[in-house]
C-alpha cells in the first residue's frame, strides 16, 4: 500500500459548502476512487488557516495518476472549483507532502486484547 498526502485550501467563506459537497461525495466519483485502487481517502480541515490536509492509501501509482483523466473526476474539479483555489485544467492547487513519520500496529491476534 502507497500512502500520499497532500494539502490544498479552501476560499473564505466556503467552509461548509466545501464540506457538504464532500457528505456524501457523488457515487460515480466513489466508485471510480475505488475502481482505481484507492482504499482509504479523507480529507481534514483546519478552520483557523482554511487549510485542507488530504490522506490517500493506494494501491498504484499510475492507477492513482489516471483518476485525473476520468470525466468524473473532471466533472468533480468543475464543480469545486469556485470553492478553493483551481489550475488552469480545474484541478485544485495541491501541494504533495514527504511522510517522515509512521508507526502502525502489527495485526496481529495478541496485540488486540478482548474485551469481557
Amino acid at each position: 500500500m502507497i500512502r500520499k498526502s497532500f494539502r490544498m485550501s479552501v476560499h473564505a467563506g466556503h467552509e461548509a459548502e466545501y464540506a457538504r459537497r464532500h457528505n456524501p461525495i457523488w457515487h460515480d466519483l466513489e466508485e471510480t476512487l475505488i475502481a482505481h485502487g484507492v482504499r482509504t481517502y479523507s480529507i481534514f480541515l483546519d478552520p483557523e488557516t482554511r487549510d485542507l490536509f488530504a490522506y490517500a492509501e493506494i494501491e498504484d501509482e499510475a492507477r492513482w495518476e489516471a483518476i485525473a483523466q476520468t470525466e468524473v473526476c473532471r466533472r468533480w474539479w468543475r464543480s469545486m472549483r469556485e470553492l478553493m483555489p483551481a489550475n488552469p485544467d480545474d484541478s485544485p492547487v495541491a501541494r504533495e507532502l514527504r511522510e517522515v513519520f509512521h508507526i502502525e500496529a502489527p495485526d496481529r491476534p495478541e496485540h488486540h486484547p478482548q474485551i469481557p
